[in-house]
Protein backbone atom coordinates (compact mmCIF):
# COMPACT_ATOMS: atom_id res chain seq x y z
CA UNK A 1 0.00 0.00 0.00
CA UNK A 2 1.47 3.37 -1.06
CA UNK A 3 0.65 6.67 0.63
CA UNK A 4 -2.59 5.52 2.28
CA UNK A 5 -5.30 8.03 3.04
CA UNK A 6 -6.58 6.94 6.41
CA UNK A 7 -9.92 7.84 7.97
CA UNK A 8 -10.37 7.35 11.70
CA UNK A 9 -13.96 6.66 12.78
CA UNK A 10 -13.69 6.90 16.54
CA UNK A 11 -10.44 8.80 16.24
CA UNK A 12 -10.94 10.80 19.43
CA UNK A 13 -11.62 7.78 21.63
CA UNK A 14 -9.38 5.68 23.84
CA UNK A 15 -7.57 3.88 21.02
CA UNK A 16 -8.38 6.24 18.16
CA UNK A 17 -6.56 9.22 19.62
CA UNK A 18 -3.50 7.04 20.07
CA UNK A 19 -3.74 5.75 16.51
CA UNK A 20 -3.96 9.39 15.36
CA UNK A 21 -0.86 10.35 17.34
CA UNK A 22 1.15 7.41 16.08
CA UNK A 23 0.16 8.08 12.45
CA UNK A 24 1.13 11.71 12.89
CA UNK A 25 4.51 10.67 14.29
CA UNK A 26 5.05 8.58 11.15
CA UNK A 27 4.05 11.44 8.86
CA UNK A 28 1.00 9.56 7.54
CA UNK A 29 -1.91 11.61 6.22
CA UNK A 30 -5.19 10.93 8.03
CA UNK A 31 -8.58 12.50 8.65
CA UNK A 32 -10.90 12.29 11.64
CA UNK A 33 -14.56 11.40 11.13
CA UNK A 34 -16.28 13.21 13.97
CA UNK A 35 -19.48 14.95 15.03
CA UNK A 36 -17.39 17.93 16.11
CA UNK A 37 -14.87 18.84 13.36
CA UNK A 38 -12.15 21.13 14.68
CA UNK A 39 -9.76 21.24 11.73
CA UNK A 40 -10.35 21.85 8.05
CA UNK A 41 -9.39 18.28 7.17
CA UNK A 42 -11.80 16.73 9.70
CA UNK A 43 -14.89 15.12 8.18
CA UNK A 44 -18.34 15.41 9.73
CA UNK A 45 -19.73 12.02 10.71
CA UNK A 46 -22.54 10.92 13.00
CA UNK A 47 -23.72 7.32 13.42
CA UNK A 48 -27.23 8.66 14.02
CA UNK A 49 -27.53 10.49 10.69
CA UNK A 50 -27.28 9.58 6.97
CA UNK A 51 -23.67 9.60 5.84
CA UNK A 52 -22.51 11.81 2.98
CA UNK A 53 -20.43 10.18 0.23
CA UNK A 54 -17.88 12.95 0.74
CA UNK A 55 -16.87 11.37 4.04
CA UNK A 56 -15.07 8.63 2.10
CA UNK A 57 -13.73 10.59 -0.87
CA UNK A 58 -10.05 9.84 -1.40
CA UNK A 59 -9.92 7.39 1.51
CA UNK A 60 -8.20 4.03 1.09
CA UNK A 61 -8.18 2.77 4.70
CA UNK A 62 -10.48 3.10 7.70
CA UNK A 63 -9.83 2.49 11.38
CA UNK A 64 -13.26 1.66 12.73
CA UNK A 65 -14.49 1.96 16.31
CA UNK A 66 -18.15 0.98 16.40
CA UNK A 67 -20.86 3.02 18.16
CA UNK A 68 -21.21 2.43 21.89
CA UNK A 69 -24.76 3.70 22.39
CA UNK A 70 -26.59 0.74 20.81
CA UNK A 71 -26.30 -3.03 20.62
CA UNK A 72 -27.74 -3.25 17.07
CA UNK A 73 -24.56 -2.87 15.05
CA UNK A 74 -25.99 -4.62 11.99
CA UNK A 75 -28.53 -1.85 11.48
CA UNK A 76 -26.18 1.03 12.31
CA UNK A 77 -22.74 -0.02 11.04
CA UNK A 78 -23.45 -2.12 7.95
CA UNK A 79 -24.95 0.72 5.84
CA UNK A 80 -21.87 2.85 6.55
CA UNK A 81 -19.53 0.05 5.48
CA UNK A 82 -21.53 -0.59 2.33
CA UNK A 83 -21.29 3.09 1.47
CA UNK A 84 -17.53 3.15 2.13
CA UNK A 85 -17.01 0.11 -0.10
CA UNK A 86 -19.06 1.72 -2.87
CA UNK A 87 -16.84 4.81 -2.59
CA UNK A 88 -13.70 2.75 -3.11
CA UNK A 89 -12.36 2.19 0.41
CA UNK A 90 -10.19 -0.94 0.31
CA UNK A 91 -8.92 -1.63 3.82
CA UNK A 92 -10.80 -1.75 7.12
CA UNK A 93 -9.25 -2.24 10.55
CA UNK A 94 -11.99 -2.95 13.09
CA UNK A 95 -11.64 -2.65 16.84
CA UNK A 96 -13.62 -5.55 18.29
CA UNK A 97 -13.08 -7.53 21.51
CA UNK A 98 -11.61 -10.85 22.55
CA UNK A 99 -14.99 -11.92 23.92
CA UNK A 100 -16.82 -11.29 20.61
CA UNK A 101 -16.37 -14.04 18.00
CA UNK A 102 -17.01 -13.53 14.31
CA UNK A 103 -20.77 -13.50 13.73
CA UNK A 104 -21.48 -12.85 17.41
CA UNK A 105 -23.16 -9.78 18.89
CA UNK A 106 -22.02 -6.17 18.55
CA UNK A 107 -18.71 -5.97 16.65
CA UNK A 108 -18.92 -9.68 15.86
CA UNK A 109 -21.59 -8.77 13.31
CA UNK A 110 -19.24 -6.29 11.64
CA UNK A 111 -16.38 -8.82 11.77
CA UNK A 112 -18.45 -11.27 9.71
CA UNK A 113 -19.44 -8.56 7.22
CA UNK A 114 -15.82 -7.54 6.63
CA UNK A 115 -14.67 -11.10 5.99
CA UNK A 116 -17.46 -11.52 3.44
CA UNK A 117 -17.25 -8.16 1.66
CA UNK A 118 -14.04 -6.20 2.31
CA UNK A 119 -11.11 -6.74 -0.07
CA UNK A 120 -8.63 -5.95 2.73
CA UNK A 121 -9.41 -6.21 6.43
CA UNK A 122 -8.15 -6.83 9.93
CA UNK A 123 -10.10 -7.31 13.15
CA UNK A 124 -8.32 -6.51 16.40
CA UNK A 125 -9.83 -8.33 19.37
CA UNK A 126 -8.17 -6.92 22.50
CA UNK A 127 -9.05 -8.10 25.95
CA UNK A 128 -9.91 -5.51 28.60
CA UNK A 129 -8.09 -2.19 28.44
CA UNK A 130 -5.72 -1.09 31.20
CA UNK A 131 -7.05 2.41 30.51
CA UNK A 132 -10.45 1.37 31.93
CA UNK A 133 -8.66 1.80 35.25
CA UNK A 134 -7.17 5.22 34.52
CA UNK A 135 -9.55 7.01 32.15
CA UNK A 136 -13.08 5.76 32.74
CA UNK A 137 -15.14 3.01 34.38
CA UNK A 138 -12.90 2.48 37.40
CA UNK A 139 -10.86 5.69 37.54
CA UNK A 140 -13.26 7.70 39.69
CA UNK A 141 -13.97 4.91 42.17
CA UNK A 142 -10.27 4.10 42.55
CA UNK A 143 -9.41 7.75 43.11
CA UNK A 144 -12.39 8.75 45.27
CA UNK A 145 -13.27 5.51 47.08
CA UNK A 146 -10.20 3.29 46.79
CA UNK A 147 -12.43 0.62 45.21
CA UNK A 148 -12.86 -1.35 41.98
CA UNK A 149 -16.38 -2.68 41.31
CA UNK A 150 -16.84 -5.69 39.03
CA UNK A 151 -18.75 -8.96 38.67
CA UNK A 152 -15.66 -10.87 37.52
CA UNK A 153 -15.09 -12.57 40.92
CA UNK A 154 -11.58 -14.11 40.83
CA UNK A 155 -11.48 -14.43 37.05
CA UNK A 156 -8.23 -13.49 35.37
CA UNK A 157 -7.74 -11.12 32.42
CA UNK A 158 -4.73 -10.43 30.19
CA UNK A 159 -5.26 -6.66 30.48
CA UNK A 160 -3.78 -4.73 27.55
CA UNK A 161 -2.44 -1.19 27.20
CA UNK A 162 -4.33 0.89 24.61
CA UNK A 163 -0.94 2.05 23.35
CA UNK A 164 -0.26 -1.53 22.26
CA UNK A 165 -3.67 -1.77 20.59
CA UNK A 166 -2.93 1.44 18.69
CA UNK A 167 0.48 0.17 17.57
CA UNK A 168 -1.19 -2.99 16.30
CA UNK A 169 -3.83 -0.94 14.45
CA UNK A 170 -1.25 1.32 12.81
CA UNK A 171 0.70 -1.74 11.67
CA UNK A 172 -2.46 -3.24 10.14
CA UNK A 173 -3.39 0.03 8.45
CA UNK A 174 0.03 0.55 6.88
CA UNK A 175 1.15 -3.00 6.06
CA UNK A 176 1.92 -3.58 2.38
CA UNK A 177 -0.38 -6.60 2.49
CA UNK A 178 -3.56 -6.68 4.56
CA UNK A 179 -3.68 -9.34 7.30
CA UNK A 180 -7.20 -10.47 6.29
CA UNK A 181 -7.48 -12.10 9.70
CA UNK A 182 -8.47 -11.40 13.28
CA UNK A 183 -6.09 -11.16 16.23
CA UNK A 184 -6.77 -11.58 19.94
CA UNK A 185 -4.58 -9.03 21.75
CA UNK A 186 -3.50 -9.38 25.38
CA UNK A 187 -0.88 -8.06 27.72
CA UNK A 188 1.96 -10.26 29.00
CA UNK A 189 0.22 -11.62 32.12
CA UNK A 190 -3.27 -12.48 33.34
CA UNK A 191 -4.49 -10.82 36.52
CA UNK A 192 -7.63 -10.79 38.63
CA UNK A 193 -9.10 -7.47 39.76
CA UNK A 194 -7.97 -8.39 43.26
CA UNK A 195 -4.39 -8.61 42.02
CA UNK A 196 -4.78 -5.34 40.10
CA UNK A 197 -5.97 -3.70 43.32
CA UNK A 198 -2.85 -4.98 45.09
CA UNK A 199 -0.58 -3.53 42.37
CA UNK A 200 -2.37 -0.18 42.58
CA UNK A 201 -2.13 -0.14 46.37
CA UNK A 202 1.60 -0.84 46.27
CA UNK A 203 2.33 1.95 43.80
CA UNK A 204 -0.15 4.69 44.77
CA UNK A 205 0.40 4.83 48.50
CA UNK A 206 -3.23 4.25 49.47
CA UNK A 207 -5.34 1.12 49.77
CA UNK A 208 -7.37 -0.06 46.78
CA UNK A 209 -9.76 -2.99 47.16
CA UNK A 210 -11.83 -5.05 44.76
CA UNK A 211 -15.59 -5.07 45.52
CA UNK A 212 -17.44 -8.00 43.89
CA UNK A 213 -20.91 -7.35 42.44
CA UNK A 214 -23.53 -9.55 40.84
CA UNK A 215 -24.02 -9.37 37.09
CA UNK A 216 -27.37 -7.66 37.69
CA UNK A 217 -25.74 -5.00 39.89
CA UNK A 218 -23.07 -4.43 37.26
CA UNK A 219 -25.67 -4.02 34.50
CA UNK A 220 -27.48 -1.46 36.64
CA UNK A 221 -24.24 0.53 37.02
CA UNK A 222 -23.77 0.54 33.25
CA UNK A 223 -27.32 1.77 32.74
CA UNK A 224 -26.76 4.58 35.21
CA UNK A 225 -23.80 5.64 33.07
CA UNK A 226 -26.14 6.09 30.09
CA UNK A 227 -26.05 2.79 28.18
CA UNK A 228 -29.23 1.22 26.89
CA UNK A 229 -30.55 -1.80 28.81
CA UNK A 230 -29.55 -4.41 26.20
CA UNK A 231 -26.02 -3.07 25.85
CA UNK A 232 -25.63 -2.81 29.63
CA UNK A 233 -26.69 -6.42 30.03
CA UNK A 234 -24.29 -7.59 27.31
CA UNK A 235 -21.37 -5.81 28.96
CA UNK A 236 -22.26 -7.13 32.39
CA UNK A 237 -22.51 -10.65 30.98
CA UNK A 238 -18.88 -10.30 29.91
CA UNK A 239 -18.01 -10.10 33.61
CA UNK A 240 -19.70 -13.48 34.09
CA UNK A 241 -17.60 -14.88 31.26
CA UNK A 242 -14.44 -13.61 32.97
CA UNK A 243 -15.53 -15.17 36.25
CA UNK A 244 -15.89 -18.49 34.42
CA UNK A 245 -12.37 -18.27 32.94
CA UNK A 246 -13.25 -16.92 29.49
CA UNK A 247 -10.46 -14.30 29.48
CA UNK A 248 -7.77 -16.34 31.26
CA UNK A 249 -5.53 -16.54 28.21
CA UNK A 250 -2.52 -14.89 26.62
CA UNK A 251 -1.52 -14.33 23.01
CA UNK A 252 1.67 -13.35 21.19
CA UNK A 253 -0.20 -11.26 18.62
CA UNK A 254 0.97 -7.81 19.76
CA UNK A 255 4.55 -8.91 19.19
CA UNK A 256 3.57 -10.73 15.99
CA UNK A 257 2.01 -7.57 14.56
CA UNK A 258 4.37 -4.90 15.90
CA UNK A 259 7.62 -6.67 16.70
CA UNK A 260 7.49 -5.42 20.31
CA UNK A 261 6.39 -7.00 23.59
CA UNK A 262 3.19 -5.57 25.14
CA UNK A 263 3.40 -3.37 28.23
CA UNK A 264 2.81 -4.91 31.65
CA UNK A 265 0.25 -3.72 34.20
CA UNK A 266 3.06 -2.61 36.54
CA UNK A 267 4.60 -0.49 33.75
CA UNK A 268 1.20 0.98 32.95
CA UNK A 269 0.45 1.93 36.57
CA UNK A 270 3.84 3.57 36.99
CA UNK A 271 3.39 5.56 33.76
CA UNK A 272 -0.16 6.74 34.51
CA UNK A 273 -0.16 6.96 38.31
CA UNK A 274 -1.02 10.68 38.28
CA UNK A 275 -4.49 9.86 36.91
CA UNK A 276 -5.42 8.57 40.38
CA UNK A 277 -3.46 11.13 42.40
CA UNK A 278 -4.42 14.53 40.95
Amino acid sequence: MTDPRVLLIGGTGKTGKRVARQLEEKGIDFQLATRHPKQAKDRYFDWEKPCSDSVFTGISSIYLVSPTHSSDHRAIVRPVLEQALAQGVKRFVLLSASSLPEGGPLMGQTHAFLRQHAPEWCVLRPTWFMQNLSEQHHQATIKNEGKIYSATENGRIGFIDAEDIARSAVTALLASEAPNNDFILTGPKTLSYGEVAELLSADLGFSVEYVPLTVEQMAARYQLSGLDADYAQLLAAMDRDVAQGGEDRLSENVKKLTGKEPNSMAQFIKRTRQSWLT
